[in-house]
């Protein structure tokens, strides 16, 4: 696929889209879609999130219903749900250490070193009640990629909150999974509607130096 659009151009222009055509995401356009997707960053590698596809109108129903009537999962092709695993620690992660040894990216000091460490710090985020937090960091992170590769793609988006996770859950068939949690809900389509940029404060209102409220350089503000 030719690029269009650099990344910056895409965090520029990509608005939130609730209104969608009827026309199909290509197989081929979200196959690429979802693996620019797993490339996002991943806390110590763990890779502790997962997407699932809902993309028949049976699903997308069922969607409409866990978000309360929103227009999206009616009118877009297909919506992501993106689930984070905080208990994704706890699994064999051998596939992960032998793909980083054929990458020649870690050696074996290193994936010995860094699996008692990874095992350690769930651990600790464990016995402060942050298991969740940590793996829908992860799955957020990933939306974030899908957002802007799609607009690089020429599709629209819309990251979908005021969802009920026990209802979503059900939909996608983890309603008895309590180790599992949705992190968020994105449509993909191609748009029926136009969005304007509404703005944002200018930067020294939300970005400061060293301290919170400390303020920025006049050279950084611009």
């Amino acid at each position: 696929m030719t690029s269009t659009l650099s990344v910056a151009e895409a965090i520029r222009s990509r608005r939130t889209v609730r209104h969608y055509l009827p026309d199909p995401v290509p197989p081929a356009v979200l196959s690429e879609l979802l693996a620019l997707a797993v490339e996002a960053p991943t806390s110590w590698n763990l890779q502790d999130r997962s997407i699932v596809v809902v993309d028949t109108p049976e699903g997308r129903d069922g969607l409409t219903w866990a978000t309360g009537g929103q227009p999206q999962p009616q009118e877009a092709p297909l919506v992501l749900v993106f689930v984070a695993e905080p208990e994704a620690w706890r699994a064999d992660h051998d596939d992960v250490y032998e793909q980083a040894r054929r990458n020649q990216a870690w050696n074996e000091e290193f994936i010995t070193m860094f699996s008692a460490a990874s095992q350690s710090f769930q651990e600790g985020l464990q016995g402060r009640g942050l298991l969740r937090e940590y793996a829908v960091k992860d799955a957020m992170i990933a939306a974030t990629y899908v957002m802007l590769a799609a607009t690089e793609m020429g599709l629209a988006t819309s990251p979908m909150n005021g969802w009920d996770e026990a209802k979503v859950k059900k939909v996608i068939g983890i309603d008895d999974r309590d180790d599992l949690a949705i992190a968020l809900l994105v449509s993909i389509g191609y748009p029926a509607e136009e969005r304007r940029h509404p703005g944002r404060r200018p930067i020294g209102r939300n970005v400061f130096h060293h301290r919170y409220g400390g303020a920025l350089e006049p050279a950084v503000m611009g």
